[in-house]
């Protein structure tokens, strides 16, 4: 095999790689050594600004493969036939930590599946947690700032992570699923993942339906003590892109099975709780868990920067057939998550080839922006209308119309008979076996009871006695006996 010749940004041959050009032998270094400069400049600019949010991640490529009809539910094309396959890109992640931060810790992991079908890019931003800590988007960007380091001490503070739940019960749900055993999953193939929110589907005859999406691992779910999973940080603090990387290269291809729960949209209103509120599950009695396909990962990224850091992701990127529900979390998602890109990545992001369609073609008037590599023809126009057969739009609505009534303003979620913010949790405790429920309680009491002030403690605990008598009375106990040691 012959050497390939290395060559500066420009294409020229560089002479001496080893070597600063100076004056002289000994001499200062000289700025006419353009080969030297660039290498500087470019090592200088070589990060971008990590995620605020989920910024420690790993990726792989697979793809989506229909195994049920749901022709009567969805008029998208990639689920339109048994059999159909779509290539797919993930990217799991850690929610609080940074770029830097370790695997196995207790926290959220970002399920975040990429569909590069023939109608465009989907984009399905999930967790692997069925529900979420708050409701309304207008409280996300504080209740990060309390699980984020603080300003002042620069570490994650128990006093700043139980203060905002103390004062925010809507998150007692998610609390419970975080601090109970699955909190820490012992890999990322080892983990459901769910979409989280409620979305709308829409069937070819325009009858509309709210679904939410359950992805469940074909490997088992497996997690990790408090235990475990600190000798695992200890060991490998890289130990779920280890684990996803080599499972892949061995050829151990990941997968899971999407299952849906489907609610005409007519029932939506007069449901007994809010069915988009991102803090509450929809019982599996009322809307049975319906098979659709499944999700195999089978391809490792090239380079982890390239395809994983640059992957951008937007819950508003939908296809034909499927659309927004009126959950308030996902309707402020719809603008952050796409302008946090713009930020990261610039506005020509989606020209990247991992945020690139794959099976679509792009054909719109935007034009220039940094990194642009798509203009189209000399002959094309920038503007709509044109009298030029510039594309034009369809006039077909991806998803069925919303229907809004009332003032503006600014307005909790109308009640439902059986809204409630504990009840949920409560449920989700009373099926936990005994041993769970001791895990439970002791990772509660673990964070809790480091909390410095008395009254961010009371009101903790009287969440925990509202969803369950003896949840409340055990955590109680147990905070009391570990703050009095």
């Amino acid at each position: 095999m012959s050497q390939r010749v290395l060559t500066t940004e420009s294409g020229a041959p560089v002479a001496d790689n080893q070597n600063s050009a100076t004056a002289g032998a000994g001499g200062p270094i000289l700025l006419q050594d353009q080969h030297l400069l660039e290498k500087l400049a470019r090592f200088n600019r070589e990060r971008i600004p990590e995620r605020v949010v989920h910024a420690r991640g790993s990726g792989a490529y697979g793809y989506f493969e229909v195994t049920d009809d749901v022709t009567g539910f969805t008029r998208a094309d990639f689920l339109s036939e048994v059999g159909r396959r779509t290539e797919t890109f993930i990217r799991f992640s850690t929610v609080a930590d940074s770029l830097g931060g370790a695997d196995a810790v207790r926290d959220p992991r970002g399920f975040a599946l990429k569909f590069y079908t023939n109608e465009g890019n989907y984009d399905l931003v999930g967790n692997n947690t069925p529900v979420f800590f708050i409701k309304d988007p207008v409280k996300f960007p504080d209740f990060i700032h309390s699980q984020k380091r603080d300003p002042f001490t620069g570490r994650q503070e128990p006093d700043n992570v139980w203060d905002f739940w103390a004062n925010s019960p809507e998150a007692t749900h998610q609390v419970t699923w975080l601090m109970g055993d699955r909190g820490i999953p012992a890999s990322y193939r080892h983990m459901n993942g769910f979409g989280s929110h409620t979305y709308q589907w829409t069937n070819a005859a325009g009858e509309a339906f709210f679904v939410k999406y359950h992805f469940k691992t074909n490997q088992g779910v497996r997690s990790l003590s408090a235990d475990q999973a600190a000798e695992q940080v200890g060991k490998d603090a890289n130990s779920h892109q280890t684990d996803l990387l080599q499972a892949i290269e061995r050829g151990v291809n990941p997968s899971w099975t999407l299952y849906v729960q489907v609610m005409p949209a007519a029932e939506a209103a007069d449901y007994r709780f809010n069915p988009f509120d991102v803090t509450k599950v929809w019982p599996h009695a009322d809307h049975p868990l319906q098979r659709v396909g499944r999700l195999v990962l089978d391809r490792n990224p090239d380079n982890v920067f390239a395809e994983v850091e640059q992957a951008a992701f937007s819950p508003n990127n939908f296809v034909p057939g499927i659309g927004p529900s009126p959950d308030k979390m996902l309707q402020g998602r719809l603008f952050a998550y796409a302008d946090a890109q713009r930020y990261r990545l610039g506005i020509n992001h989606t020209q990247l080839p991992v945020n690139a369609p794959r099976a679509a073609v792009v054909d719109n008037y935007g034009r220039d922006g940094l990194h642009a590599t798509r203009y189209g023809s000399r002959q094309d126009k920038n503007y709509e209308p044109n009298s030029y057969a510039g594309p034009a739009q369809t006039g077909a609505a991806l998803a069925s119309p919303l229907a809004v009534h009332g003032w503006t303003g600014t307005h909790e979620a109308p009640l439902h008979a059986k809204d409630d913010d504990f009840f949920q949790a409560g449920e989700l405790y009373r099926l936990m076996s005994a041993d769970e429920k001791d895990r439970l309680v002791a990772n509660i009491a673990g964070g809790l009871s480091q909390v410095t002030r008395d009254d961010v403690i009371e009101k903790n605990l009287a969440h925990f006695h509202a969803a369950d008598a003896d949840y409340g009375k055990r955590v109680e106990e147990a905070v009391r006996a570990l703050r009095e040691d």
